[in-house]
């Protein structure tokens, strides 16, 4: 009789103990710790590459946000304030000339004040993942809306240099266009002009 109880506490103390390992393993990871997949940034045409190439603080943002393709809000969280002082830099970087303009300066100042709330975001102790996965989501936006405006002010200088109407017969209004288009306007005209008067100083061949 003594056997036979042991051996039932035996089973029972076996029992628990494995019961206790298959609810360890079944317990799910913490939501901060699970991997979030974000849309990759859109990036400056290939067309145009060579317009940025020396803008070395565009050119580092880009690179740190692959790591926020697929990243866990923990690992996000760590990675936060890096990301706000490359894009500080950015924000206080000499950039080229055909990017001084008011309307790319402002989306600049966007995506610094996003990356500012994810950087934020480390200071709170009850942080949730589905907040930390949002603010990720609107900086990487904010980015691409940079990289996006990059492309339409190289795309429409292009368009400029490669036109050859005079703004007055496609009936632009010069007042509205800006410093850049101005400037690109200038040279074509000036170009146009110099043509016509060589071709007007060409001496006159007498017939024979």
């Amino acid at each position: 009789m003594k056997y036979i109880y042991l051996l039932v506490v035996l089973v029972f103390t076996l029992s628990c103990k494995n019961n206790n390992g298959t609810e360890k393993a079944e317990k799910p990871k913490p939501l901060m710790s699970l991997v979030e997949t974000h849309a990759a940034t859109k990036d400056i045409l290939f067309t145009h590459l060579k317009e940025v190439k020396d803008w070395k603080e565009l050119k580092e943002i880009d690179s740190f946000f692959v790591k926020f393709r697929k990243i866990t809000p923990n690992e996000a969280l760590s990675n936060a304030v890096e990301l706000k002082d490359l894009i500080k830099r950015l924000n206080d970087s000499i950039r080229p000339e055909n990017f001084k303009i008011p309307s790319l300066t402002a989306r600049i100042n966007i995506l610094y004040n996003e990356a500012l709330r994810l950087a934020d975001l480390t200071e709170i102790g009850a942080i949730k993942a589905k907040e930390v996965n949002t603010q990720v989501a609107k900086t990487m936006a904010a980015f691409s809306n940079v990289n996006t405006k990059i492309n339409n002010i190289l795309a429409k200088i292009r368009f400029e240099t490669e036109i050859n109407i005079d703004v007055k017969f496609i009936g632009l209004d010069t007042t509205k266009i800006d410093a850049i288009s101005k400037k690109s306007i200038a040279k074509k005209r000036t170009k146009k002009q110099l043509n016509k008067n060589r071709t007007f100083n060409l001496p006159k061949i007498k017939k024979q």
